[in-house]
């Protein structure tokens, strides 16, 4: 009897000390996940600085020196995985021209990053991109569907726009903020399908606020052209080639893109074209 009356009080029932310590510590781990949350979210919101040519105030934790920095250490791996750079020097030569006629502009002299144009080899992915601080690519296998000078400096004009507005940084502070979250949430449940919800709620908080940059990099991408004397209204053509390579309606919603619909984006690229010749 005493056995079974030990056994029957002690197995660790909702007032047994062993139930209490496994509260205690849910309590503690709640505490520690808060914390670690709150932390996140006071290095989010306390990093901020102004950008000098926009005059945004921006959330980002990283420096112009720090941006250059981490565009030139990423380049190389860039480079490799889009089968290296271009072979053909004169298409290189054009591109990196292009570029620094768009960054000598009134605008783009303002700029403090170190830009360098890169024609990629690749054929068969359609895409430019920029590194923080000023290392922009493109594609042979967009390059090669251009039709005109002025389509060329709208992509480059765009990717540019993306380095000013410091959309690399910013993007880096989001995803900082997003992992400290992440972790809080696993700390304060103990439950990792809980931490992969908070992932999935930070990848789709992530995706809209690219869908606002690439919009201000059209918009920036046609005040450079501007200023540069080239025709904006190509940037409609390069709308064309974007949504060819997509799949023309077979699109995702874009709701789920980074990047806006291009149809979406011909009606901002005219209001923005309107904008600045209004002010040559």
């Amino acid at each position: 009897m005493y056995g079974r009356r030990q056994q029957q009080y002690g197995g660790g029932g909702y007032g047994s000390p062993r139930g209490r310590r496994g509260g205690g510590r849910f309590g503690i781990m709640l505490l520690i996940g808060l914390a670690y949350a709150g932390y996140a979210l006071f290095n989010y919101y306390s990093n901020s600085q102004e950008n000098p040519i926009t005059g945004e105030i921006q959330r980002v934790s990283v420096s112009p020196e720090q941006e250059i920095a981490i565009g030139l250490q990423s380049a190389p791996q860039m480079v490799q995985q889009h089968g290296g750079l271009h072979p053909d020097q004169r298409a290189q030569a054009f591109v990196k021209d292009v570029g620094n006629k768009l960054i000598n502009t009134p605008t783009g002299r303002r700029s403090e990053y170190n830009y360098d144009f890169h024609l990629l080899a690749d054929p068969r992915v359609v895409n430019a991109f920029a590194l923080p601080g000023g290392q922009v690519f493109i594609t042979e296998a967009l390059f090669s569907q251009l039709d005109s000078e002025d389509q060329l400096a709208g992509v480059l004009g765009h990717e540019v726009g993306h380095v000013i507005h410091r959309h690399g940084a910013e993007r880096i502070a989001k995803m900082e903020l997003t992992k400290g979250l992440t972790g809080a949430a696993v700390m304060a449940s103990g439950d990792y399908s809980t931490a992969q919800a908070a992932q999935m709620i930070g990848d789709l908080v992530n995706m809209k606020y690219g869908r606002d940059q690439e919009l201000e990099s059209d918009d920036f991408g046609v005040r450079l052209m501007v200023e540069a004397g080239y025709d904006p209204l190509a940037l409609l053509g390069v709308m064309d080639i974007l949504e060819k390579a997509s799949g023309g309606g077979a699109r995702a919603p874009e709701w789920q893109s980074t990047h806006p619909n291009p149809e979406n984006r011909r009606e901002k690229i005219r209001e923005s074209v309107d904008k600045y010749r209004s002010v040559q």
